[in-house]
């Protein structure tokens, strides 16, 4: 849920922005009517790529459903962003969904799960979601300044 009125208005914003140029807003959308700052879970579909909302991230209880044919068309589409922070692939077929997560353009790819994180794996994402990681061995390396000395012979 946004943590402010300032958060909510922008993500009442962006759906607005989104149903403006073409998106259906299949459930939810508004704000609820009480005390804090809660928006209903949104689910919105038929989002072209010229949509402000493909090339955004709404930080908020907001689905955006897409609907492709092929699954090169659904690794295209989840790699079609600025942002790539996590993916989830869901797949009876470990060995297949392995391949698939290795075609996906995130710092983070789960398989057959949602949100497993812990203090000891690696949270962070590629492009503009994030730089480097925290968390695990790998987030307190980011805050360690090693320094290479060598000494010829």
């Amino acid at each position: 849920m946004p943590c402010s009125n300032r958060a909510l208005d922008g993500l009442l914003g962006q759906i607005a922005d989104a149903e403006a140029a073409g998106v259906r807003i299949v459930h939810g959308g508004n704000r609820i009517d009480r005390p804090g700052f809660y928006l209903e879970p949104t689910i919105v579909t038929r989002i072209a790529e010229d949509n402000p909302l493909y090339q955004q991230e709404a930080f908020g209880p907001v689905l955006s459903f897409y609907v492709v044919d092929t699954e090169d068309e659904a690794i295209r589409l989840a790699n079609a962003t600025r942002f790539g922070l996590g993916s989830y692939v869901f797949d009876a077929d470990v060995d297949h969904a392995r391949q698939v997560a290795a075609r996906l353009e995130a710092g983070m790819v789960y398989i057959n799960s949602c949100f497993a994180d812990s203090p000891s794996l690696p949270f962070g994402g590629v492009e503009n979601s994030g730089f480097g990681r925290e968390l695990s061995e790998l987030g307190i390396a980011e805050f360690v300044n090693r320094k290479l000395v060598r000494v010829a012979r």
